[in-house]
Protein backbone atom coordinates (compact mmCIF):
# COMPACT_ATOMS: atom_id res chain seq x y z
CA UNK A 1 0.00 0.00 0.00
CA UNK A 2 1.29 3.33 -1.07
CA UNK A 3 1.89 6.13 1.41
CA UNK A 4 -0.66 8.29 -0.33
CA UNK A 5 -3.84 6.33 0.28
CA UNK A 6 -2.48 6.43 3.69
CA UNK A 7 -1.97 9.74 3.97
CA UNK A 8 -3.87 11.80 1.79
CA UNK A 9 -6.27 14.26 2.40
CA UNK A 10 -6.19 14.16 6.50
CA UNK A 11 -4.36 16.81 9.31
CA UNK A 12 -2.64 14.64 11.80
CA UNK A 13 -0.83 14.50 15.11
CA UNK A 14 2.46 13.52 15.05
CA UNK A 15 1.55 10.08 17.01
CA UNK A 16 -1.59 9.41 14.41
CA UNK A 17 0.82 8.78 11.81
CA UNK A 18 0.94 5.02 11.25
CA UNK A 19 4.39 4.48 10.15
CA UNK A 20 8.18 4.49 11.04
CA UNK A 21 10.21 6.93 12.27
CA UNK A 22 12.27 6.83 8.95
CA UNK A 23 10.29 6.73 6.49
CA UNK A 24 7.95 9.93 8.63
CA UNK A 25 11.52 11.63 8.92
CA UNK A 26 12.12 10.68 5.42
CA UNK A 27 8.64 12.39 4.05
CA UNK A 28 9.36 15.58 6.10
CA UNK A 29 12.72 15.89 4.47
CA UNK A 30 11.85 15.50 1.37
CA UNK A 31 8.10 17.97 2.20
CA UNK A 32 6.03 15.82 1.14
CA UNK A 33 4.79 16.12 4.88
CA UNK A 34 4.29 19.97 5.82
CA UNK A 35 4.46 21.06 9.50
CA UNK A 36 1.54 23.72 10.35
CA UNK A 37 0.73 25.43 13.61
CA UNK A 38 -1.81 23.80 15.62
CA UNK A 39 -2.72 26.83 17.35
CA UNK A 40 -2.69 29.91 15.88
CA UNK A 41 -2.85 33.98 17.42
CA UNK A 42 -4.50 35.99 15.24
CA UNK A 43 -5.91 39.50 15.01
CA UNK A 44 -9.19 37.93 16.73
CA UNK A 45 -7.44 35.59 19.08
CA UNK A 46 -6.79 32.05 18.94
CA UNK A 47 -7.88 28.98 16.79
CA UNK A 48 -7.20 25.45 16.87
CA UNK A 49 -6.21 24.28 13.99
CA UNK A 50 -7.47 20.32 14.16
CA UNK A 51 -10.88 21.54 15.72
CA UNK A 52 -11.24 25.18 14.58
CA UNK A 53 -12.00 25.93 18.27
CA UNK A 54 -11.63 29.65 18.61
CA UNK A 55 -13.19 30.17 22.17
CA UNK A 56 -10.74 31.55 24.60
CA UNK A 57 -12.58 28.84 27.41
CA UNK A 58 -11.85 26.10 25.86
CA UNK A 59 -8.19 26.56 25.82
CA UNK A 60 -5.51 25.97 29.07
CA UNK A 61 -2.69 25.94 29.68
CA UNK A 62 -0.41 22.52 30.71
CA UNK A 63 3.09 22.20 31.87
CA UNK A 64 4.07 20.36 28.66
CA UNK A 65 6.49 16.89 29.56
CA UNK A 66 7.14 16.88 25.76
CA UNK A 67 9.13 20.16 25.80
CA UNK A 68 9.47 21.48 28.92
CA UNK A 69 7.29 24.94 28.86
CA UNK A 70 4.12 25.58 29.92
CA UNK A 71 1.73 26.41 26.95
CA UNK A 72 -1.68 26.10 25.58
CA UNK A 73 -3.45 23.36 24.22
CA UNK A 74 -7.04 22.92 23.01
CA UNK A 75 -9.63 21.74 25.47
CA UNK A 76 -12.37 20.97 23.13
CA UNK A 77 -11.04 18.07 20.62
CA UNK A 78 -8.85 16.68 23.49
CA UNK A 79 -10.82 13.18 23.43
CA UNK A 80 -9.44 13.54 19.98
CA UNK A 81 -5.93 13.49 21.07
CA UNK A 82 -4.23 16.87 22.95
CA UNK A 83 -3.20 19.32 19.92
CA UNK A 84 -0.52 20.64 22.42
CA UNK A 85 1.03 24.56 20.81
CA UNK A 86 4.72 23.07 20.57
CA UNK A 87 3.60 20.23 18.55
CA UNK A 88 2.70 21.07 14.68
CA UNK A 89 0.02 18.91 12.68
CA UNK A 90 0.89 17.19 9.92
CA UNK A 91 -0.71 17.88 6.34
CA UNK A 92 0.34 15.53 3.05
CA UNK A 93 2.43 17.16 -0.33
CA UNK A 94 2.85 14.49 -2.14
CA UNK A 95 0.80 12.25 -4.61
CA UNK A 96 -2.70 12.33 -4.60
CA UNK A 97 -4.35 8.59 -3.54
CA UNK A 98 -4.95 6.11 -6.11
CA UNK A 99 -7.48 3.56 -5.70
CA UNK A 100 -8.18 0.15 -7.54
CA UNK A 101 -10.02 0.48 -10.81
CA UNK A 102 -13.24 -1.45 -10.60
CA UNK A 103 -15.34 -1.44 -13.64
CA UNK A 104 -18.21 -3.53 -11.75
CA UNK A 105 -17.68 -2.46 -8.08
CA UNK A 106 -21.10 -3.35 -6.59
CA UNK A 107 -21.99 -6.73 -5.83
CA UNK A 108 -25.39 -6.14 -4.19
CA UNK A 109 -27.91 -8.92 -5.88
CA UNK A 110 -31.07 -7.06 -4.75
CA UNK A 111 -33.45 -4.49 -6.59
CA UNK A 112 -34.80 -0.99 -5.82
CA UNK A 113 -38.42 -0.54 -5.57
CA UNK A 114 -40.03 2.58 -8.15
CA UNK A 115 -39.81 5.13 -5.91
CA UNK A 116 -36.29 3.93 -4.41
CA UNK A 117 -34.41 3.83 -8.06
CA UNK A 118 -35.78 6.96 -8.68
CA UNK A 119 -34.28 8.83 -5.84
CA UNK A 120 -30.94 6.66 -7.01
CA UNK A 121 -31.19 8.16 -9.93
CA UNK A 122 -31.37 11.39 -8.80
CA UNK A 123 -27.87 11.19 -5.76
CA UNK A 124 -26.64 9.17 -9.11
CA UNK A 125 -26.82 12.23 -11.24
CA UNK A 126 -25.61 14.49 -8.77
CA UNK A 127 -22.17 12.66 -8.06
CA UNK A 128 -21.95 12.68 -11.54
CA UNK A 129 -22.41 15.92 -12.53
CA UNK A 130 -20.69 17.36 -9.36
CA UNK A 131 -23.99 18.94 -8.19
CA UNK A 132 -23.02 21.17 -4.68
CA UNK A 133 -25.83 19.61 -3.17
CA UNK A 134 -28.81 17.47 -2.76
CA UNK A 135 -31.25 16.60 0.19
CA UNK A 136 -32.94 12.96 0.09
CA UNK A 137 -36.61 13.45 2.24
CA UNK A 138 -37.32 10.08 3.05
CA UNK A 139 -39.33 7.94 5.54
CA UNK A 140 -37.99 5.81 8.35
CA UNK A 141 -37.34 2.17 6.32
CA UNK A 142 -37.59 3.78 2.99
CA UNK A 143 -34.43 2.00 2.48
CA UNK A 144 -32.23 4.70 2.52
CA UNK A 145 -28.82 2.44 2.47
CA UNK A 146 -29.82 0.64 -0.88
CA UNK A 147 -30.24 3.82 -2.37
CA UNK A 148 -27.26 4.88 -2.25
CA UNK A 149 -25.23 2.02 -4.08
CA UNK A 150 -25.88 3.36 -7.74
CA UNK A 151 -24.14 6.66 -6.89
CA UNK A 152 -21.28 5.04 -4.43
CA UNK A 153 -20.99 2.58 -7.45
CA UNK A 154 -20.21 5.42 -9.60
CA UNK A 155 -17.89 6.79 -7.53
CA UNK A 156 -15.61 4.08 -7.00
CA UNK A 157 -16.04 3.53 -11.11
CA UNK A 158 -14.72 7.26 -11.19
CA UNK A 159 -12.26 6.99 -8.92
CA UNK A 160 -13.60 9.24 -6.23
CA UNK A 161 -13.27 9.14 -2.68
CA UNK A 162 -16.29 8.61 -0.70
CA UNK A 163 -17.28 9.38 3.25
CA UNK A 164 -20.57 8.33 3.92
CA UNK A 165 -20.24 10.39 7.98
CA UNK A 166 -23.36 9.64 10.55
CA UNK A 167 -23.68 11.40 14.03
CA UNK A 168 -23.35 7.56 16.05
CA UNK A 169 -21.18 5.29 15.96
CA UNK A 170 -24.09 2.64 16.49
CA UNK A 171 -25.14 3.97 13.04
CA UNK A 172 -21.56 2.93 11.92
CA UNK A 173 -21.55 -0.30 12.98
CA UNK A 174 -24.43 -1.54 11.57
CA UNK A 175 -23.35 0.39 8.27
CA UNK A 176 -20.07 -0.63 7.71
CA UNK A 177 -20.72 -4.97 7.18
CA UNK A 178 -23.50 -3.96 4.81
CA UNK A 179 -21.55 -1.80 2.80
CA UNK A 180 -18.54 -4.28 2.82
CA UNK A 181 -20.59 -7.34 1.56
CA UNK A 182 -22.26 -5.21 -0.98
CA UNK A 183 -18.31 -3.53 -1.85
CA UNK A 184 -16.32 -6.27 -0.93
CA UNK A 185 -13.28 -5.49 -3.70
CA UNK A 186 -13.35 -1.36 -2.30
CA UNK A 187 -10.60 0.06 -0.05
CA UNK A 188 -13.02 0.36 3.26
CA UNK A 189 -12.77 1.28 6.95
CA UNK A 190 -15.30 1.92 9.47
CA UNK A 191 -14.45 5.03 11.78
CA UNK A 192 -15.61 5.86 15.50
CA UNK A 193 -14.09 5.61 18.92
CA UNK A 194 -13.00 2.48 20.02
CA UNK A 195 -13.12 0.81 16.33
CA UNK A 196 -11.39 -2.14 15.32
CA UNK A 197 -11.73 -1.44 11.55
CA UNK A 198 -9.34 1.36 11.45
CA UNK A 199 -7.07 0.39 8.58
CA UNK A 200 -5.91 4.05 7.91
CA UNK A 201 -6.77 3.11 4.05
CA UNK A 202 -10.42 3.80 2.54
CA UNK A 203 -11.32 5.16 -0.70
CA UNK A 204 -14.85 4.15 0.81
CA UNK A 205 -15.06 5.86 4.58
CA UNK A 206 -17.69 4.96 6.99
CA UNK A 207 -17.59 7.33 9.70
CA UNK A 208 -19.01 8.79 12.71
CA UNK A 209 -18.63 13.03 12.24
CA UNK A 210 -16.37 13.37 14.75
CA UNK A 211 -13.98 11.56 13.18
CA UNK A 212 -13.65 13.69 10.17
CA UNK A 213 -11.37 16.07 12.36
CA UNK A 214 -8.82 13.62 11.25
CA UNK A 215 -9.59 14.70 7.48
CA UNK A 216 -9.13 18.30 4.80
CA UNK A 217 -9.83 18.08 1.52
CA UNK A 218 -9.83 14.70 1.19
CA UNK A 219 -13.55 13.27 0.17
CA UNK A 220 -15.07 14.17 -3.54
CA UNK A 221 -18.37 12.79 -2.34
CA UNK A 222 -19.69 13.32 1.10
CA UNK A 223 -23.00 11.76 2.03
CA UNK A 224 -24.65 12.98 5.74
CA UNK A 225 -26.75 10.61 6.92
CA UNK A 226 -29.61 11.77 9.78
CA UNK A 227 -28.37 15.60 9.15
CA UNK A 228 -30.78 16.57 11.58
CA UNK A 229 -29.47 14.21 14.36
CA UNK A 230 -28.02 14.76 17.36
CA UNK A 231 -25.04 16.11 18.23
CA UNK A 232 -24.70 16.68 14.35
CA UNK A 233 -27.78 19.03 14.64
CA UNK A 234 -26.49 20.61 18.07
CA UNK A 235 -22.66 20.98 17.57
CA UNK A 236 -21.57 23.66 15.43
CA UNK A 237 -18.16 22.11 14.76
CA UNK A 238 -19.57 18.95 13.23
CA UNK A 239 -20.68 20.60 9.64
CA UNK A 240 -17.50 22.72 9.69
CA UNK A 241 -15.29 19.15 9.70
CA UNK A 242 -17.48 17.67 7.12
CA UNK A 243 -16.85 20.69 5.27
CA UNK A 244 -13.06 20.76 5.71
CA UNK A 245 -12.75 17.10 4.89
CA UNK A 246 -14.58 17.54 1.41
CA UNK A 247 -12.64 18.83 -1.77
CA UNK A 248 -13.26 21.99 -3.72
CA UNK A 249 -16.21 20.71 -5.73
CA UNK A 250 -17.29 17.70 -4.14
CA UNK A 251 -20.66 16.67 -4.11
CA UNK A 252 -22.52 16.59 -0.39
CA UNK A 253 -25.92 14.40 -0.83
CA UNK A 254 -27.92 14.86 2.68
CA UNK A 255 -30.17 11.93 3.81
CA UNK A 256 -33.19 12.15 6.88
CA UNK A 257 -36.65 11.60 7.36
CA UNK A 258 -36.85 14.78 9.70
CA UNK A 259 -35.45 17.63 8.01
CA UNK A 260 -35.44 20.68 10.57
CA UNK A 261 -36.80 24.26 9.99
CA UNK A 262 -33.33 25.50 8.35
CA UNK A 263 -33.82 22.61 5.35
CA UNK A 264 -37.47 23.24 5.02
CA UNK A 265 -36.94 26.78 4.46
CA UNK A 266 -34.44 26.42 1.55
CA UNK A 267 -36.16 23.43 -0.18
CA UNK A 268 -39.18 26.25 -0.41
CA UNK A 269 -37.18 29.30 -1.35
CA UNK A 270 -35.34 26.66 -3.95
CA UNK A 271 -32.78 26.82 -2.40
CA UNK A 272 -31.79 23.03 -1.41
CA UNK A 273 -32.81 20.31 -4.13
CA UNK A 274 -34.56 17.94 -2.60
CA UNK A 275 -36.21 14.29 -3.95
CA UNK A 276 -38.61 12.48 -1.70
CA UNK A 277 -39.64 8.91 -0.74
CA UNK A 278 -42.96 8.97 1.26
CA UNK A 279 -43.29 5.26 0.78
CA UNK A 280 -41.06 2.31 3.19
CA UNK A 281 -39.41 -0.40 0.74
CA UNK A 282 -42.41 -2.50 1.79
CA UNK A 283 -45.05 -0.82 0.29
CA UNK A 284 -46.94 0.07 3.88
CA UNK A 285 -47.35 3.07 5.59
CA UNK A 286 -45.62 4.40 8.33
CA UNK A 287 -47.09 3.17 11.98
CA UNK A 288 -49.37 6.26 13.45
CA UNK A 289 -48.74 5.97 17.35
CA UNK A 290 -51.66 5.69 19.38
CA UNK A 291 -51.68 8.09 22.66
CA UNK A 292 -52.38 7.01 25.66
CA UNK A 293 -52.93 10.12 28.43
CA UNK A 294 -51.92 9.46 32.06
CA UNK A 295 -52.28 11.99 34.48
CA UNK A 296 -49.45 12.74 36.94
CA UNK A 297 -47.00 10.55 34.99
CA UNK A 298 -43.79 12.04 36.16
CA UNK A 299 -44.99 12.84 39.60
CA UNK A 300 -45.65 9.17 39.73
CA UNK A 301 -41.81 8.63 38.67
CA UNK A 302 -40.83 10.93 41.43
CA UNK A 303 -43.13 8.77 44.12
CA UNK A 304 -41.70 5.44 42.56
CA UNK A 305 -45.52 4.72 41.48
CA UNK A 306 -45.40 2.64 38.48
CA UNK A 307 -47.35 3.75 35.22
CA UNK A 308 -50.77 2.27 34.97
CA UNK A 309 -51.15 3.14 31.29
CA UNK A 310 -47.77 1.05 30.37
CA UNK A 311 -48.23 -1.64 32.72
CA UNK A 312 -51.42 -1.85 31.06
CA UNK A 313 -49.68 -2.23 27.67
CA UNK A 314 -46.96 -4.73 29.00
CA UNK A 315 -49.85 -6.78 30.42
CA UNK A 316 -51.72 -6.93 27.02
CA UNK A 317 -48.41 -7.26 24.98
CA UNK A 318 -47.88 -9.92 22.30
CA UNK A 319 -45.15 -12.08 23.64
CA UNK A 320 -43.85 -13.45 20.24
CA UNK A 321 -43.03 -9.63 19.43
CA UNK A 322 -39.96 -7.88 21.00
CA UNK A 323 -40.50 -4.57 22.78
CA UNK A 324 -38.55 -1.56 22.57
CA UNK A 325 -39.16 0.72 25.56
CA UNK A 326 -37.97 4.65 25.10
CA UNK A 327 -37.74 7.19 28.02
CA UNK A 328 -36.48 10.26 28.63
CA UNK A 329 -33.52 10.02 31.18
CA UNK A 330 -30.71 7.43 32.00
CA UNK A 331 -32.48 7.51 35.75
CA UNK A 332 -36.24 6.52 34.49
CA UNK A 333 -34.21 3.61 32.56
CA UNK A 334 -32.82 2.11 35.45
CA UNK A 335 -36.24 2.60 37.20
CA UNK A 336 -38.34 0.87 34.56
CA UNK A 337 -35.30 -2.21 33.83
CA UNK A 338 -35.53 -3.13 37.24
CA UNK A 339 -39.24 -3.36 37.68
CA UNK A 340 -40.03 -5.61 34.87
CA UNK A 341 -36.75 -7.53 34.83
CA UNK A 342 -35.86 -5.72 31.52
CA UNK A 343 -32.48 -4.98 29.84
CA UNK A 344 -31.75 -1.28 29.77
CA UNK A 345 -29.13 0.75 27.19
CA UNK A 346 -28.28 4.78 27.08
CA UNK A 347 -25.01 6.63 25.50
CA UNK A 348 -22.51 5.88 28.82
CA UNK A 349 -23.27 2.43 28.70
CA UNK A 350 -19.69 0.23 28.00
CA UNK A 351 -21.98 -2.62 27.07
CA UNK A 352 -24.58 -1.11 25.11
CA UNK A 353 -22.68 -2.83 21.98
CA UNK A 354 -23.46 -6.24 23.63
CA UNK A 355 -26.61 -5.42 24.46
CA UNK A 356 -27.92 -4.20 21.27
CA UNK A 357 -26.50 -7.31 19.70
CA UNK A 358 -28.75 -9.47 21.90
CA UNK A 359 -31.58 -7.63 21.24
CA UNK A 360 -31.45 -7.87 17.31
CA UNK A 361 -30.32 -11.37 18.05
CA UNK A 362 -33.66 -11.71 19.70
CA UNK A 363 -32.12 -13.05 23.11
CA UNK A 364 -33.72 -10.47 24.56
CA UNK A 365 -37.78 -9.72 24.44
CA UNK A 366 -37.85 -6.32 26.13
CA UNK A 367 -35.30 -3.09 26.05
CA UNK A 368 -35.33 0.01 27.77
CA UNK A 369 -33.25 2.65 26.20
CA UNK A 370 -32.82 6.74 26.18
CA UNK A 371 -33.30 8.14 22.54
CA UNK A 372 -30.22 6.57 21.30
CA UNK A 373 -32.12 4.04 19.99
CA UNK A 374 -34.48 6.65 17.91
CA UNK A 375 -32.68 6.65 14.39
CA UNK A 376 -30.55 4.47 12.63
CA UNK A 377 -30.92 0.90 14.11
CA UNK A 378 -32.94 -1.52 12.57
CA UNK A 379 -35.31 -4.86 14.27
CA UNK A 380 -37.52 -6.76 12.63
CA UNK A 381 -40.71 -7.52 14.44
CA UNK A 382 -41.01 -4.92 17.37
CA UNK A 383 -43.45 -2.82 18.80
CA UNK A 384 -42.48 0.47 20.44
CA UNK A 385 -43.21 2.60 23.42
CA UNK A 386 -42.32 6.09 24.59
CA UNK A 387 -42.87 6.69 28.60
CA UNK A 388 -43.38 10.42 28.56
CA UNK A 389 -43.51 11.31 25.18
CA UNK A 390 -44.31 14.96 26.09
CA UNK A 391 -40.57 15.45 27.59
CA UNK A 392 -38.49 18.14 25.92
CA UNK A 393 -36.03 15.50 24.93
CA UNK A 394 -38.79 14.20 22.69
CA UNK A 395 -39.31 16.97 19.80
CA UNK A 396 -40.80 16.29 16.70
CA UNK A 397 -38.27 14.65 15.01
CA UNK A 398 -37.39 12.23 17.61
CA UNK A 399 -40.66 11.35 17.82
CA UNK A 400 -41.02 10.04 14.39
CA UNK A 401 -37.67 8.34 14.00
CA UNK A 402 -38.86 6.63 17.04
CA UNK A 403 -42.43 5.74 16.19
CA UNK A 404 -40.12 5.09 12.40
CA UNK A 405 -37.78 1.94 14.44
CA UNK A 406 -41.98 -0.03 14.07
CA UNK A 407 -42.93 -1.93 10.89
CA UNK A 408 -39.51 -2.21 9.35
CA UNK A 409 -39.66 -5.85 7.98
CA UNK A 410 -41.68 -6.94 4.75
CA UNK A 411 -42.87 -10.23 7.02
CA UNK A 412 -43.91 -7.59 9.46
CA UNK A 413 -44.83 -3.99 8.29
CA UNK A 414 -47.15 -3.20 10.90
CA UNK A 415 -45.47 -2.76 14.25
CA UNK A 416 -47.80 -0.85 17.01
CA UNK A 417 -46.62 2.33 18.43
CA UNK A 418 -47.88 3.99 21.95
CA UNK A 419 -47.14 7.29 22.96
CA UNK A 420 -47.84 7.23 26.93
CA UNK A 421 -48.35 11.31 27.75
CA UNK A 422 -49.36 13.50 30.40
CA UNK A 423 -50.85 16.01 28.23
CA UNK A 424 -50.09 16.40 24.36
CA UNK A 425 -46.91 18.45 23.41
CA UNK A 426 -46.70 20.40 19.64
CA UNK A 427 -44.32 18.06 19.24
CA UNK A 428 -46.47 15.06 19.72
CA UNK A 429 -49.47 16.43 17.24
CA UNK A 430 -46.47 17.57 14.85
CA UNK A 431 -44.84 14.07 14.73
CA UNK A 432 -48.35 12.59 14.42
CA UNK A 433 -49.10 15.51 11.25
CA UNK A 434 -46.14 14.46 9.83
CA UNK A 435 -46.40 10.84 9.45
CA UNK A 436 -50.20 10.89 8.42
CA UNK A 437 -48.68 13.67 5.56
CA UNK A 438 -46.02 11.09 4.36
CA UNK A 439 -48.54 8.70 4.30
CA UNK A 440 -50.78 10.79 2.61
CA UNK A 441 -47.84 11.39 0.02
CA UNK A 442 -47.52 7.68 -0.22
CA UNK A 443 -51.00 6.56 -1.33
CA UNK A 444 -50.71 9.18 -4.07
Amino acid sequence: MNVASILDGKVLLSSEIPLSKPTIAYLQRTEQLLPIRSIEHNLTGMQCKRCGNQKRNLFAQIDCGRCGHTHLYCRQCVESGRVLACEPLWLWQGNQASWLWQNEPCHWQGSLTPAQQQAADVITQAVATQQKEQLVWAVCGAGKTEMLFPAITKAITSQKRICLATPRADVVRELFPRFCQAFPETAMEALYAGTEDRTGVGQLVISTTHQLIRYQQAFDVMIIDEIDAFPFHHDPTLPKLAARACKEYATNIYLTATPRPKQRRLIRQKKLPVTFVPLRFHGHPLPVPQLKQEFNLRKKYKQHKPSAALEQLLHAHNQTRQLLIFVPTIEWAIAIASDHKATFVHAEDTNRKEKIDQFRQKKLQRLVTTTILERGVTFPSVDVIVLDAGHSVFDEAALVQIAGRAGRSPDDPTGNVWFIHQGKTEAIKEAIRQIKSMNKKARK
